[in-house]
């Protein structure tokens, strides 16, 4: 047969192995029920049942996946746990189930269809991810109310390919590494949940395969190829063998990662590029140490904030940033200020929807609104820095205003601890951070008043392409390559070696092999990603050189699109080397 179907790359590594065919949507719940008088009591004390069941489920796998995967990772559970506790689910599927007599996974069903229609009639991309939470916690109440599970995978006796409609993101979690080689299915996109706790587990996966499950059967043989984004169903011995053969030249190039990951990141003619990770928790500090980061480039704090009933305290956040601190030791770390808004809320921040929240109130501008919580986060920074090297850096400034209110506010904190003779860092280095296209065209200005800028490339290209990065319907014009993100990263260069300030960059730009090749070509000499990307982008950066790089940026600044200039890299022979590293 050798049928290959094409699909998203959402988590690295290719496996062969018998496929498992998880028929039908999962928690389908069949046909309506109708019940005699008799039955609704006895029914409505079922749903009861399944309900808290569910919920205590929920809560141990919540603490297995922060034990396991991260912190992070298991707050994707709260909003699920949310859904159960609100009265309005509980009440208007029992009325149901009392005044039209049907069965409780009916009940469930049309609540849950429902919410999740007015969720997408709201039509933003935040809401709709919150759609996929509310439709995974009805098909686990269903599941539930007819005792079901993941069946036939606990009684498989190998390990095999799951291949799937969609799996949700609990689904995700649960799933045996002994009995799991891989998963694929026919929804789902990269920047899922369920394709980052995929890469997190080290699972390769490939999503949006749309008709995987119409042409897979129980058994069939399967490749699939995680990186590339391809199942090959029923291979011939040929194709077989071929994979195989890159099947060991990964397990080479994965120990020759681990070793390279311990190098310094030094270009071939002796330039010298500091890796740095990005974290969103204290502990993942160490992860990143062990992958090769030279400290801490991005510390999300916001996730200090959000998922709780209150704000943290100033010594809740101390304690944070000098675990950080510890395990970075004794290399710096990077602490962004809050940055909430956007696709992040905490309520009691009195935050309330708008029409553009990523152009409203937030990062530096809701500090700024907001001095007392900016005051006790920038108290704890600054406490912590005299245990270990810190930089502040505030998000989202759009010009010099924001940034000279910024730092009257962090000398006035400086100030206040002095007066309590409480020790800190009085040179520690503050900078700002480049994601807009204002800070972009006033970079020389704002690098005469800082230590150092970082650019943020996921807001940037989002704001200078008026791009949703959520909307996949237009997610082709979010282009890192595109010839305006180019000229401006040129421009941020240029201001930031003018005024003689250290200069980084911190989204996920910096991560893909190619890109960084650019951006050392620009001449950018600290780059910040997640930490599974610091080993091969080591590897890249110390297989080229600055000058061939330089070289061709200078070539691919005369293009005019940015297809042009991914054709110009990808067949040049320096990003040949780069494609296969």
């Amino acid at each position: 047969m050798n049928l290959s179907l094409k699909g998203v790359p959402a988590s690295r590594g290719i496996v062969i192995g018998p496929a498992l065919v998880l028929s039908g949507a999962a928690g389908d719940d069949g046909q309506e029920r109708r019940l005699e008088p008799r039955e609704v009591e006895p029914e409505i004390e079922r749903l009861l049942k399944a309900v808290a069941t569910t919920r205590d489920q929920l809560l141990d796998l919540k603490r297995r996946v922060a034990m396991e995967i991260g912190q992070k990772h298991a707050e994707i559970f709260n909003a699920h746990i949310l859904f159960l506790d609100d009265p309005t689910f509980l009440v208007e599927t029992q009325e149901q189930v009392r005044k039209q007599r049907t069965c409780a996974e009916w009940a469930v069903r049309g609540y849950v269809d429902r919410y999740a229609r007015m969720l997408d009639a709201v039509g933003d991309g935040m809401m709709r991810e919150r759609q996929g939470d509310i439709r995974d916690v009805g098909k686990r109440v269903v599941q539930n109310l007819r005792g079901g599970s993941l069946a036939p995978l606990s009684e498989s006796a190998e390990r095999r390919i799951l291949v799937a409609r969609d799996l949700s993101p609990s689904e995700t979690a649960q799933l045996d590494l002994g009995k799991v080689l891989a998963f694929a299915t026919d929804q789902g996109g990269p920047t899922s949940h369920t394709a980052v706790i995929a890469r997190t587990m080290e699972m390769p996966a490939v999503v949006g395969l749309e008709q995987a499950t119409l042409h897979i059967k129980d058994g069939d043989t399967l490749i699939l190829d995680g990186g590339a984004g391809v199942v090959v169903v029923s291979p011939d011995k040929e194709t077989l063998a071929r994979y195989r053969q890159r099947q060991a030249e990964l397990k080479v190039k994965e120990r020759e990662l681990k070793a390279v990951s311990r190098l310094p990141a030094v270009t071939k003619d002796g330039r010298v590029i500091k890796v740095f990770g990005n974290i969103e928790l204290p502990e993942e500090a160490r992860n990143a140490a062990a992958k090769g980061a030279e400290g801490v480039g991005l510390f999300r704090t916001e996730f200090l904030f959000v998922n709780r009933n209150n704000l943290p305290t100033e010594e809740e956040q101390f304690e944070a940033y000098r675990l950080a601190l510890r395990h970075s030791h004794p290399h710096p770390v990077t602490i962004r200020t809050l940055d909430l808004g956007g696709d992040k809320f905490v309520t009691h921040l009195g935050m309330s929807g708008e029409m553009n929240p990523f152009l409203g109130l937030r990062a530096i501008r809701l500090c700024l609104a907001h001095p007392y919580v900016f005051k006790v986060q920038l108290r704890a920074i600054l406490r912590a820095s005299h245990f270990g090297p810190v930089r502040i850096m505030y998000p989202l400034i759009s010009g010099l205003e924001e940034l000279r209110q910024a730092n009257q506010i962090l000398e006035e904190t400086k100030r206040d601890l002095a007066r309590r003779s409480i020790p800190y860092d009085p040179d520690v280095p503050v900078g700002a951070m480049i994601e807009v296209p204002s800070a972009a065209i006033t970079a020389d200005l704002l690098a005469k008043e800082v230590s150092f800028v970082s650019v943020g490339t996921n807001d940037l290209i989002q704001y200078t392409m008026a791009v949703d990065r959520n909307n996949e319907r237009i997610a082709y014009l979010y282009d890192p390559l595109h010839p305006a993100i180019l000229r401006s990263l040129r421009m941020i260069v240029a201001a930031s070696e003018k005024a003689r300030v250290r200069l980084s960059l911190c989204g996920e730009m910096g991560a893909d092999p190619l890109f960084a090749m650019v951006l050392v070509g620009l001449g950018l000499r600290e780059l910040s990603m997640s930490a599974g990307s610091i080993p091969v982008v080591k590897k890249v950066l110390r297989s080229i050189g600055y000058r061939e790089a330089h070289a061709l940026v200078v070539q691919a600044m005369k293009l005019a699109t940015g297809a042009e200039i991914r054709e110009l890299l990808s067949s040049s022979a320096v990003g040949r080397r780069v494609t296969e590293a």
